[in-house]
């Protein structure tokens, strides 16, 4: 795509890679949708966590502030999401389509991982994709993080949509940054971390899966145990909305509202405390 440059967005990708524990590996998992991108760390043995990355340019790069933290209980497989910004490779112009696809993406990544089930996390769009894949293959997750989910139990707020609306239809490294500053309400910002969001400006991607909020009647049935956590300075979604709606509707779903936070600024944001309550919904009875 005019304008993209693929050297400056791998500079940046390694850069904040670098950021990731030394002892992490690249791993390449083949799908019936193309070659996902795994970056992975932690003990062998340990019980496996799925991480997945919000959308725009987010890559699997953005666990980076927690990522040293959870590998310390779990074998950590961070993903880029086929067909959005990241080092997957598509077969073509085979990608996930439907959520149905996702399912079956995400299936087929942990059985190249040798992976029969696993705790699942996600921010942003991640969350939305994780928390699909679990209403729809149960028997392979086992405790799902969700770290302020987009279209799962409330919907945007026109304002994050108006704002958005020039960087969805032009991407350029101008517009990713003013509209990562509005919606962090200019609090600072992990300069590595804008600068991977830059880079990913025109990134030529697959069309993203989208689509209704999971039925009321899925959620209801939902057997995993679920921490939600939403961003208060959130901008969107409305925050107490997303609380009131999951807290309704989930079984088993611990939530907490972290003060202080916006949207994007997750997951990086108080990386100790995030990081602790993380471990300690992993690792609880």
């Amino acid at each position: 795509m005019a304008g993209y440059d693929s050297g400056a967005f791998r500079v940046a990708y390694d850069r904040l890679l670098a950021a990731w524990p030394a002892e992490r590996e690249a791993l390449t998992v083949a799908t019936p949708f193309g070659d996902t991108r795994v970056n992975t760390c932690g003990p062998r043995d340990a019980p496996p966590l799925l991480l997945l990355p919000g959308g725009g340019g987010a890559t699997s790069l953005s666990w980076y502030a927690q990522v040293a933290e959870l590998a310390r209980v779990r074998r950590v497989y961070a993903v880029d999401v086929i067909g959005a910004p990241g080092l997957s490779v598509p077969a073509g112009d085979r990608h996930p389509r439907a959520v149905a696809d996702l399912t079956l993406w995400l299936d087929a990544v942990l059985d190249g991982l040798g992976a029969a089930s696993a705790d699942l996390g996600g921010h942003s769009y991640g969350g939305w994709i994780a928390l699909h894949h679990a209403l729809r293959a149960p028997a392979r997750t086992r405790r799902l993080f969700l770290l302020d989910p987009t279209q799962c139990f409330a919907g945007y707020k026109a304002a994050y949509l108006f704002h958005a609306l020039p960087m969805l239809l032009r991407p350029t490294p101008r517009r990713v940054r003013a509209f990562l500053e509005w919606e962090s309400g200019g609090a600072p910002v992990d300069p590595d971390w804008l600068a991977l969001q830059e880079a990913a400006a025109g990134f030529p991607v697959a069309k993203p899966v989208t689509g209704p909020r999971p039925a009321p009647e899925a959620l209801r049935a939902l057997d995993a145990r679920v921490l939600l956590l939403v961003a208060a300075n959130s901008r969107t979604h409305d925050p107490r909305e997303v609380a009131a709606r999951a807290e309704a509707l989930l079984p088993h779903v611990e939530t907490v509202v972290l003060p202080d936070v916006s949207h994007h600024a997750l997951p990086q944001a108080a990386p100790a405390a995030l990081a602790r309550r993380l471990t300690e919904f992993l690792c609880g009875p």
